[in-house]
């Protein structure tokens, strides 16, 4: 069912109270009013700036006197039996006072006066004792077929007022829905808004530019990060298993995979030492797979209001589901979710936010893709290691002589110099217990050194450097010991 149909059926089943927090309020008005159209009910609005007005005519002029909150409310409490009543940001104005006892005596006679209060809210706001009368409604994203309205509907609406050359390809259209699935509709439209005023022209040569928008309005949101991957798995040394394991499944997207009856992976959970290369693969997989990939911070979803962290989860999953297929890459997901371990002092968020993530890593449907990386073992939750979360668990070591060899010659080549002219065992010898990253820096440090002396690197200069620092297994050694311990039959190395 779509928004309208599971809003008249969630009236006809007689809610009488509903939340609705969104962004999209013109669109949550729409889907209400045309339900009372539909059901032949009255329709009226409150909002502080106005008062109280009847919602199904345009224009209407509003009632005297009915602007302050619990005014609204009382003149609302007077509507004919079966009305829909909105409120909008009424939330903010129910810390306590008259309007929230008026609120509660009004949710109390609901089911005597017949009226349906539907309160429409930017944020997670309500009183908890109010929240205990009211149902939930969620607004869906929308599909690829409202996409392609929305982008007709605003080129339309653009051309009549300044006339735009169209000239998009089928595929080019495509593209371009493809990669808006998961934005709200307003997005989706300011988006075509600003493709076309730039050039008055809508083609294929705006699939980038629509690429780039989205990836700033995602980021503006703050739930999901839209990370750039220019990386391939050839520029990551070593883990031999973990790329077989993927290139095994890297057309398990297409239509083909699914005709044949494959289920997409829902992911790995990649366990192992700080810096050995863990965030790197999850780049790496996305390009290898040609599939967008977006970052989760699980420490950006905690908020302040009660109720906020679970919808911010929530949320972020529902829109990775709507771009999917995607890759999601959850980084350090042991440190937002630590405390879910034990009992802590944030009265069961953590607990609850846990919970939710680990209902959806079993049960989602989407073709979502989930890399989750890990550092600190004793602090993951034991129900994330349970088989079913995630295809399969690997462990990231610290890299072999060969891998370290590999290594030094991937960053080399990056920085411009050839791998052949330095010798490469020396290096990998020198570099013994040293993470990939530690590596990286290693050849940074030593091109610092040689820039400032008007020189150039050669194989003694990255030794000196290499053992001028000492690496994490050493200053953290008995900690690695652990963790390599842990590891040995319990998942698969990704070397």
């Amino acid at each position: 069912m779509n928004d309208f149909e599971q809003f008249e059926h969630l009236i006809e089943s007689g809610v009488y109270c509903v939340s609705v927090v969104t962004h999209e309020e013109r669109y949550a008005l729409e889907v209400i009013r045309k339900t009372a159209g539909r059901l032949k009910r009255d329709f009226w609005v409150w909002t502080v700036a106005e008062g109280v007005r009847d919602g199904l005519i345009d224009g209407s002029p509003c009632l005297a006197d009915t602007d302050g909150p619990a005014a609204g409310l009382t003149s609302l409490g007077k509507a004919k039996p079966g009305s829909i009543c909105v409120t909008l940001d009424l939330g903010e104005h129910l810390r306590g006072g008259k309007a929230l006892r008026l609120l509660r005596d009004m949710v109390d006679n609901f089911h005597k006066t017949g009226i349906t209060l539907v309160m429409i809210d930017g944020h997670e706001n309500l009183p908890d004792v109010i929240k205990t009368y009211t149902k939930r409604f969620e607004l869906s994203f929308p599909d690829e077929k409202e996409l392609r309205q929305i982008i007709r509907a605003t080129l339309q609406r653009l051309h009549r007022k300044k006339p735009i050359e169209i000239g998009i390809t089928q595929k080019g259209l495509d593209t371009i829905v493809r990669n808006l699935r998961g934005l709200t509709r307003r997005q989706a439209a300011r988006i075509i808004s600003d493709v076309v005023a730039v050039d008055q022209q809508f083609n294929d040569d705006d699939i980038n530019v629509v690429i780039a928008n989205k990836r700033r309005m995602v980021q503006q949101g703050g739930l999901l990060e839209y990370i750039q991957t220019p990386l391939d798995l050839d520029e990551i040394g070593g883990m031999r298993r973990l790329k077989k394991w993927l290139n095994r499944r890297r057309d398990v997207f297409s239509p083909a995979a699914k005709a044949f009856g494959l289920t997409a992976p829902k992911g790995v959970l990649m366990l192992g030492v700080q810096g050995a290369g863990k965030s790197l693969c999850a780049k790496a997989i996305a390009t290898a797979w040609q599939q967008p990939l977006l970052r989760m911070d699980p420490a950006t979803l905690y908020a302040s209001f009660i109720g906020e962290s679970e919808r911010n989860l929530r949320e972020a999953l529902r829109q990775t589901e709507m771009m999917s297929p995607v890759v999601l890459w959850i980084d350090e997901i042991e440190k937002a979710f630590a405390s879910a371990a034990s009992r802590s002092a944030d009265g069961g968020l953590s607990q609850r936010m846990f919970g939710t993530l680990l209902t959806w890593l079993q049960e989602h449907r989407a073709p979502v893709f989930v890399v989750a990386t890990a550092n600190d073992i004793e602090a993951l939750p034991p129900e994330l290691l349970r088989k079913g979360r995630f295809d399969e668990i690997f462990f990231v070591d610290l890299p072999t002589p060969e891998v370290r060899r590999q290594i030094f010659a991937i960053h080399l080549r990056k920085r411009g110099r050839d791998p052949a002219q330095f010798g490469l065992d020396a290096l990998a010898e020198a570099a013994e217990d040293y993470s990939g990253s530690e590596i990286e820096q290693a050849v940074i440090a030593a091109l610092h050194e040689a820039y400032a002396e008007k020189t150039d690197i050669d194989t003694q200069r990255l030794v000196a450097t290499v053992r001028g620092s000492p690496p994490l297994s050493a200053t953290m050694a008995e900690r690695v010991a652990a963790l390599r311990q842990w590891a040995q039959g319990r998942c698969v190395p990704a070397d």
